[in-house]
Formats: structure tokens, C-alpha cells, sequence
């Protein structure tokens, strides 16, 4: 029989501890969309890469040209398909509301709209994203390879990307220089 999955993850912040084995993700914050007894979606928030949302909407034909926002390095997952993630004030094809304040995209309408004036007041678009498989995340968090806080609104959108892990860390109260051995889990 299957075993029911007790808890959600999801509207969560991940960040990478120091015992964090994978090198990709090392300093990472993610943002939690899903987590179930199937697995879990992530995508990171922190790391944007030397691409701009102009450029993408460009490739798509959208227009867009003079918008300069990062675009996100979301995970090495399907590296080539965006996510946008954003305050649910408009209507989407293909959006999963992820708390009331948050929702992740993945339709082209929404990218339509962006390129026109007419998006969400904030968003931030990522290319991949982090995925785990039934289990997998448990185990990693058993493992301290990740600090667990509740995501907040303020830190995914109106925080400057190199200052989210800190953000994130000072929220939960940890100072990473001052873990001496295995970090525990509440």
C-alpha cells in the first residue's frame, strides 16, 4: 500500500547548506512550487543569468526588445523551457496558483502580456527548473543538504537577486560561519 504523504513543502525556500553534495546548486535559494508524494518542482530564484527577458521575447517574437529584467537560471532541468513566477493578478492558459500570493506560469499568453505592459505587477522568469522524484528531497533533507523557511513575497520579488541567500539565511536566524556539525531539522 501506498504511503500518503504527510506534508507539503510547497511556498517554501530551500537554501543550500553547507553539506549540500551537488555543486549545481551550491549558495542556491530555491523557490518551492510543488512537493507531493510524486515529488517536488522547484525553481531557483537567485541565480539570474546574463540573458534578459528582452531578449527572450525577442527570440519568441513578442517584442519586447527594451525590457532588461534577469532572466533565471531555474534548474538543470529542461533548461530550455521557462517558468514565470508571479503575483496572480491576471488570468493565464497554464498557471498553478501556488499560494495566494504566488503562481507559476509556463504559457506563452503570459509572456505575451509581459512583452505588451499588461503582466502581473511582479514576476520573474526562469529557464529549467530543480525537480526531485518521490522521496528524493526527504532523503536530501534528512541529509542537511538543505534549510528549509517560509517563502515570502517581498524576498522572491523585491529583494536583489545576490542578496536573497543572505535574506533567506537572516530570516531563519542562521549565520553559516558559526554551523559546527550536522544542521537540524524542526
Amino acid at each position: 500500500m501506498k504511503e500518503q504523504h504527510e506534508f507539503s513543502l510547497g511556498n517554501q525556500f530551500l537554501v543550500a547548506s553547507p553539506y549540500m553534495g551537488d555543486p549545481r546548486f551550491h549558495g542556491t535559494v530555491i523557490y518551492l512550487c510543488e512537493h507531493n508524494d510524486q515529488g517536488a518542482l522547484g525553481l531557483v530564484v537567485n541565480m539570474p543569468t546574463d540573458m534578459t527577458l528582452g531578449e527572450i521575447l525577442t527570440q519568441l517574437d513578442l517584442g519586447g526588445e527594451e525590457r532588461s529584467e534577469p532572466v533565471y537560471y531555474g534548474g538543470p532541468v529542461q533548461t530550455e523551457r521557462g517558468f514565470v513566477l508571479h503575483t496572480p493578478d491576471g488570468r493565464w492558459q497554464n498557471s498553478l496558483a501556488i499560494s495566494e500570493q504566488v503562481s507559476m506560469t509556463t504559457s506563452r499568453d503570459i509572456l505575451e502580456a509581459i512583452a505588451g505592459d499588461l503582466g502581473p505587477q511582479h514576476f520573474l522568469m526562469a529557464l529549467g527548473y530543480a525537480g526531485w522524484g518521490a522521496g528524493q528531497l526527504e532523503a536530501e533533507l534528512s541529509g542537511n543538504a538543505w534549510l528549509v523557511c517560509p517563502a515570502s513575497v517581498d524576498i522572491l520579488f523585491d529583494t536583489r537577486a545576490p542578496d536573497r541567500y543572505q535574506r533567506v539565511l537572516d530570516r531563519l536566524g542562521v549565520s553559516l560561519d558559526q554551523l559546527s556539525g550536522p544542521v537540524g531539522h524542526a
